[in-house]
């Protein structure tokens, strides 16, 4: 099937994957309400009945959220795989999700004084800051090994310890934590998207655009350094200039997406990997087919965690695990020569 088809097929998965987020849940929505209560919302400004307030203020956000999140851990995957030249590697390997959960914690366990300061933003600050320390440890730590044959190996080693330490703090946060503050810090190892709201999804799609942007931007260094590093320095490709954007950028999308969700774990490993198996290469087109499948895959994750034991949702980091784990395992077995 032809790259274009592909991607033309991803995009009416999505709207169709967006569409049953919507309808799909404990209280039924006929296509009558979600019409009435686009209609009212934006024409007319009559008051909405329980059904289509569902719908307006928590369906339809929570369905976007999902896609717009999904989009952003695909994308993340995709640069962090450019980088390093291996299909093995994904955000949250490196530090970057934990990170962020590390420093949500941190707010959340001194949320009183934080909050005075930027009380809407200091969360995602906190968890774009502890996102950015973290990826900063591991790739700094492996660059130290750079001439070593096995770097990959180490960075990915590096990234299990970058790991640890970070969730060893959560813990440690949490211990000291009150009940509601406990509970909060508890949310970030599981992830979920029942916070969505009007203001968290203009705040992710801000990011995903700013992150779009970069990695259509770096696209073609990044497909120059799939030659090597030596050989992209020939071509004029600043290396050290261009692993800071992409990290940057890397942290921007998946550091403002955990503060709000939580750790979602294997989307940004599976999804590239799936999409260089069906053909798709170049990292441009990489970009837009991965925020289309990522998107997709975690609406679909999102309504089965709401319907399998309705009407108890699932964290959705439970799910992405379930999916993602087998595949990595497939991955590791089969994909040796990644990791010599």
């Amino acid at each position: 099937m032809k790259k274009n088809s592909l991607i033309i097929l991803f995009f009416l998965a999505s709207l169709l994957a967006l569409f049953l987020s919507c309808v799909v849940g404990a209280v039924h929505l006929s296509l009558a309400e979600i019409f009435n209560s686009i209609s009212k919302t934006l024409f007319s400004g009559n008051e909405l009945n329980l059904h289509e307030n569902i719908f307006i203020n928590i369906r339809f956000p929570r369905a976007l959220l999902s896609f717009v999140v999904g989009a952003s851990l695909a994308i993340g995957g995709v640069l962090m795989q450019g980088l390093f030249r291996n299909p093995l590697i994904e955000p949250g390997l490196i530090g970057t999700s934990s990170g962020a959960a590390l420093g949500a914690s941190f707010y959340f366990l001194s949320s009183n004084i934080l909050a005075t300061v930027f009380p809407y933003w200091t969360l995602p600050i906190c968890a774009f800051i502890g996102s950015l320390l973290a990826t900063l440890s591991t790739t700094g730590i492996n660059s130290s090994n750079e001439k070593s044959k096995s770097s990959t190996t180490q960075l990915l080693l590096t990234g299990i310890a970058v790991n640890a330490i970070c969730m060893s703090l959560v813990g440690i946060l949490s211990f000291f934590a009150r009940d509601p503050q406990a509970r909060s810090i508890t949310f970030w190892g599981l992830g979920s998207l029942a916070s969505a709201n009007w203001k968290i999804v203009t705040t992710c799609t801000l990011t995903l655009v700013i992150g779009c942007f970069m990695a259509i931007k770096n696209a073609k260094s990044i497909d120059a350094l799939q030659l090597g590093e030596k050989e992209a320095f020939l071509l004029g490709i600043r290396i050290k200039k261009l692993r800071i954007s992409i990290i940057v950028t890397n942290v921007i999308l998946i550091g403002i997406a955990t503060s709000f969700v939580g750790v979602i774990s294997f989307l940004g490993l599976i999804i590239p990997h799936i999409l260089r198996g069906l053909g798709i290469l170049q990292t441009k087109q990489l970009v837009l087919a991965a925020a289309l499948l990522g998107g997709t895959v975690l609406c679909l994750s999102d309504i089965v965690s709401r319907i399998i034991i309705a009407p108890t949702e699932i964290p959705i980091g439970i799910i992405t695990a379930l999916l993602g784990a087998p595949i990595f395992i497939y991955l590791i077995r089969t994909k040796n020569e990644f990791l010599a």
